[in-house]
């Protein structure tokens, strides 16, 4: 018997420095979401006020210090216990009202796993490097899966229990490929929707350096060739 919450939704926005953005950003979502659902914002050992400022916003704040991508995204899995999870970044890149068209595949039971394939692409919101490094590892994925991948966007939506029973290892840049990868070698019904991408306010992380950069597309790189020959139940020490 499924619960009785199965289509609730569990908004999981992992967080490092993102005082200037999450307020807002917290806000808009709200207008998207039903009584149900819930707002997980994950602090990953921020230095500002994200934290304070995303409460007061109406979000719950889950406290990840250690950093990584992939260990807030799992605190925030974890705090959802139940429902369909919606990740998304909280730099205000991803577009709120792109949530609907996203999460509908999973309600109707169209898909398992959906991922917002940023097609309309506000002008700087993805460096050159980024574009080339996407490219280049969903090539390595629908090669390796045998379907056809076209983005690794963060705005992604699957039901809970699906993506625990992925259990996923990785820790920092590469949560989203080792979902994908995960997914498709598992069978789940996979769907990619168009959604629009901004212009991050702020500094990134990650694309904000040259080095930040290397070490991320090394990551993907590395995670999407690692678990490209995972079968479900099999334990990869």
């Amino acid at each position: 018997m499924q619960p009785t919450d199965c289509r609730a939704l569990r908004v999981v926005i992992p967080c490092l420095d993102e005082e200037p953005a999450i307020g807002q950003l917290v806000t808009v979502l709200r207008r998207h979401l039903g009584p149900e659902d819930r707002i997980i914002v994950v602090d990953n050992g921020s230095r500002d006020h994200t934290a304070e400022v995303a409460t007061a916003a109406g979000a719950e704040v889950v406290s990840e210090p250690r950093r990584g991508y992939g260990r807030a995204c799992l605190a925030g899995l974890r705090a959802c216990r139940d429902g369909i999870a919606v990740f998304l970044d909280g730099d205000g890149a991803d577009r709120p009202e792109d949530l609907t068209s996203v999460v509908e595949p999973i309600m109707s039971g169209a898909a398992e796993l959906v991922v917002g394939a940023r097609r309309e692409r506000e002008a700087g919101s993805m460096t050159l490097a980024q574009r080339f490094g996407n490219r280049l590892v969903t090539s390595m994925i629908s090669r390796a899966c045998g379907r056809r991948v076209t983005d690794l966007g963060p705005m992604r939506a699957i039901r809970v229990e699906k993506l625990i029973a992925l259990q996923l290892s990785a820790r920092t840049y590469g949560w989203s490929t080792e979902m994908t990868v995960k997914a498709l070698r598992a069978q789940y019904r996979y769907v990619e929707v168009p959604v629009g991408h901004r212009r991050r306010i702020g500094v990134s992380k990650v694309s904000g350096t040259f080095w930040g950069s290397v070490r991320a597309g090394f990551r993907i790189l590395w995670t999407a060739a690692r678990w490209s020959r995972w079968r479900p139940g099999e334990v990869v020490s």
